[in-house]
């Protein structure tokens, strides 16, 4: 399946989960990289049992989710799972409000 700019979650060894449009990918001697567009950090989610639930049909509780802001550009390292997201999928996760500490 291809995933080039497609919606996908994906998981970094160190670094958390992230939600966002895959533009780049690249073997590296550290590992996988990916570029990321217009991404989105995944601090916690509910509504969903597993990443692989909330890639394909989303969250069933956005009140409960925290998903940081959009960061236009991002790269990650060392990334260890990449999931494809439905189109259910991306409009659940894209309707969940921005969670920040103001």
């Amino acid at each position: 399946m291809e995933v080039l700019n497609k919606k996908v979650i994906i998981r970094a060894d160190r670094a958390g989960v992230f939600f966002g449009t895959l533009v780049a990918k690249r073997e590296t001697p550290a590992g996988v990289e990916v570029e990321l567009q217009n991404s989105r950090r995944i601090w916690r989610w509910a509504g969903a049992a597993s990443l692989s639930q909330l890639a394909t049909e989303g969250t069933k509780r956005p009140d409960d989710c925290k998903f940081t802001v959009t960061v236009p550009h991002h790269m990650v390292m060392q990334v260890i799972e990449i999931i494809p997201c439905s189109e259910e999928a991306v409009k659940s996760i894209e309707s969940v409000r921005v969670w920040r500490n103001d």
